[in-house]
């Protein structure tokens, strides 16, 4: 198969969908790989890098999408990318369709293979593909609150640890798991009183067990969390519903509740956001504030460390790319549920029961087009 790696055109987006011990990989397994030029400049992999695994180095995106059977992004695909995609082809990446209704709409439209890294779902209902990209975001999410905790940026002027005869923060994490688990331990670690809150009973059994004892795992409720934000320095929302938009569950009424200075940040902006105040920013423009709080929701988080978030992006994404171009992409999702769980829009229609909810469209359950 050829298989083409596209240089990433959002806004401060560094990463690149394979490494070059990747394409090797791909190629000693018989497929042609097209890479665009400059594609790994951001992760720290020159051309000569890729030609020396044995990529071919190609000029345009639009010669990819040409020519390519399947073609892999870490972002979605743009508007200027749209009408560059071929019907039947197969495009893998992070979309994350459901808030996003013109993307939605144009994968329809062209009538290609549109498989998700987010949805992607292993045998114990985990999220391989999401969850590399999951531990970045939830460990700098505790970072970039602490960064913007600073006075110099319009924050409380707090230090996340304290010192001797100084409490530290209060961290309320919102979500027991990959990426609240990941900004619990980064926020303990840095000495912070942290609340972690989930909904189910047995995972919060297992993070009492297995987190550090500054960090309170706790059933969550709305009655709790308005509770938890009145005292709140940060806040951080990593609530995920797979394929589908993100809760609200922060409101207005209680982010003015909060103190002034304090600090939110939104790792579920790719799925719309679980505050209702909250709006995607990027890294060169990342925080804005509403009644004196700091708001922090970059869409891409991991974008800003490339080189970490490429190579543990490689690592989870390349067993299933090299499968669907092993086997092509309908033998390989009847043979792996995992990347049938990945179809999201097959042939123009809407085969992911969350994106078909979002904006009303026909469902059509995956079996009827495999």
């Amino acid at each position: 198969m050829k298989v083409g790696i596209l240089k990433e055109i959002k806004s401060e987006e560094n990463r690149v969908a394979m490494t070059p011990s990747g394409v090797e990989i791909m190629i000693s397994n018989g497929h042609d790989v097209m890479v665009e030029t400059a594609a790994g400049v951001g992760s720290g992999f020159s051309d000569d890098d890729y030609v020396a695994a044995g990529a071919k180095i190609i000029a345009t995106p639009a010669e990819i999408y040409g020519d390519c059977e399947m073609v892999m992004h870490v972002k979605e695909p743009q508007p200027s990318e749209y009408d560059m995609v071929r019907e039947g082809q197969i495009v893998f990446t992070y979309f994350h369709f459901a808030p996003d209704e013109p993307l939605t709409r144009a994968f329809i439209k062209n009538k290609s293979i549109a498989i998700a890294y987010e949805t992607v779902k292993g045998c114990a209902g985990d999220l391989p593909l999401l969850t590399p990209m999951s531990e970045v975001a939830g460990r700098m999410s505790i970072q970039e609150a602490a960064k913007y905790l600073e006075r110099y940026f319009g924050g409380r002027g707090l230090l996340m640890g304290g010192v001797t005869g100084v409490a530290p923060a209060n961290v309320v994490v919102i979500g027991g798991g990959v990426v609240g688990t990941n900004a619990a331990l980064m926020a303990c670690g840095l000495g912070a009183k942290v609340y972690l809150l989930d909904m189910n009973l047995e995972r919060l059994r297992y993070l009492s067990e297995v987190m550090p004892k500054n960090c309170f795992p706790m059933m969550s409720s709305p009655a709790l969390l308005r509770e938890l934000v009145l005292d709140a320095d940060v806040v951080i929302g990593a609530v995920l519903v797979a394929g589908a938009k993100a809760p609200k569950l922060v409101t207005k009424d209680m982010l003015k509740s909060m103190k002034d200075g304090a600090v939110i940040v939104d790792v579920a902006i790719d799925q719309g956001g679980c505050f209702e105040t909250s709006k995607p920013t990027t890294h060169g423009d990342p925080v804005f504030e509403i009644d004196g709080v700091i708001h922090y929701c970059v869409a891409n988080m991991p974008g800003a460390v490339p080189v970490t978030s490429t190579m543990a992006l490689t690592n989870a994404t390349l067993p299933y790319a090299l499968e669907i171009a092993n086997k092509g992409w309908k033998k390989a999702a009847i043979e792996n549920n995992a990347i049938k769980t990945g179809l999201n829009i097959v042939n123009g229609k809407v085969t992911y029961k969350g994106v078909a909810e979002a904006f009303n469209l026909d469902y059509v359950p995956v079996d009827n087009v495999l």
